[in-house]
């Protein structure tokens, strides 16, 4: 990754960082493993219960990742885990935290993993079948923007078998998913990821920050920053900065389950915003990209049936849960229905 300490980008360096990210990276087709979106039945064995207790960030723990392939043979591959994260990873948050999975990168080669080297999954969480209902609809906020743009994460269902070695080979089936890598979405979209401490608003790709906006305010998600990270962490807050050679850096996004749409029972916003709950949508554009705004709201509604089909993709949605989340998207659709509904609910509240 590029690092720099200074905040504002110039036009010059985007463009030097451009030419060596189309040389460096060139664009490529999806891995294998997000090249389809059928849920992958998958055994993960490794001792779980020190897992919960210890929740290091930094020791990995040994294991196994086990799957059928396309051509029904079983692959067994070694792993090592740990958990991940700073929310869901407190004890007072999840009982199970979300995990990072390491792989061996020549002994997935060949395989549904080729490629693939250290992956963000996000599990279930908590016991109460409901949270498996949360992770389904988080993954789908991954999938709406996946239809919007390329510029964004891909994402993997997993439907895992869990064996923990600590008691004696217990078993709990659940949901989980994993997340593409940041740098192989930079080789998929000829791109770099860029580290810095902090950047402006100037410094983003204009149509992509509003396509990232409007978006965020379709899943009701309040929980990011474009331009700022945690105190003691690099910019941004649940966005990734990528340079692709053209003016502005592009701000992909990640981690949803604070959005309206998942409604996850631990979610609640910033209390610094004026609203209580994360099912409020609030819009959070810049009034300085409010010129590319109307052609990000045509888009949007060009791919509304697609949006509509995403959110009916999954099976193990629930059938209520699925209708209240397609309510969700009707209000969304009903305060971009006009120039006035638009005015009311986006431009007014623009930053």
């Amino acid at each position: 990754m590029t690092s720099r300490n200074c905040a504002g980008p110039t036009a010059w360096f985007l463009a030097a960082v451009g030419v060596f990210a189309q040389a460096a990276y060139g664009a490529a087709e999806p891995s294998p493993l997000f090249a389809t979106q059928e849920t992958l039945q998958v055994r993960i064995e490794a001792p779980l219960s020190t897992l919960k207790s210890k929740r290091s960030d930094t020791e990995y723990l040994d294991g196994t990742f086990s799957y059928v392939d396309a051509s029904g043979a079983e692959q067994l591959l070694d792993l090592k885990l740990r958990a991940r994260g700073r929310y869901r990873r407190q004890r007072d948050t999840c009982r199970f935290p979300p995990v990072r999975l390491n792989f061996n990168k020549k002994q997935v080669m060949g395989t549904e993993f080729a490629g693939q080297d250290k992956l963000k999954l996000v599990t279930h969480c908590e016991r109460r079948a409901s949270y498996d209902q949360y992770v389904l609809k988080e993954y789908l906020a991954y999938k709406i923007f996946n239809s919007l743009t390329e510029n964004s994460f891909g994402a993997r269902l997993l439907q895992v078998t869990w064996i923990d070695t600590d008691r004696g080979g217990k078993a709990e089936t659940r949901y989980a998913f994993v997340i593409e890598h940041a740098d192989r979405l930079a080789e998929r979209i000829g791109a770099e990821p860029v580290e810095v401490r902090s950047i402006t608003y100037a410094d983003l790709d204009p149509e992509h920050a509003n396509l990232v906006t409007v978006f965020e305010y379709l899943i009701g998600n309040t929980d990011y920053s474009m331009v700022l990270g945690a105190v003691d962490d690099n910019c941004c807050h649940n966005i990734v900065l990528f340079s692709n050679g053209s003016p502005g850096y592009l701000a992909v996004p990640y981690d949803f389950d604070f959005s309206g749409l998942v409604n996850a029972r631990y979610a609640e916003p910033n209390p610094k915003l004026p609203i209580k709950t994360v099912v409020r949508r609030l819009y959070r554009g810049l009034c300085g990209h409010n010129e590319h705004l109307e052609l990000t709201l045509a888009q949007f509604r060009e791919n509304e049936d697609e949006i509509r089909r995403v959110l009916s993709s999954v099976e193990a949605l629930e059938e209520k849960t699925r209708n209240t989340a397609l309510r969700y998207v009707d209000g969304f659709y009903k305060d971009i229905a006009d120039a006035k509904a638009v005015e009311r609910n986006l431009i007014r509240n623009c930053l």
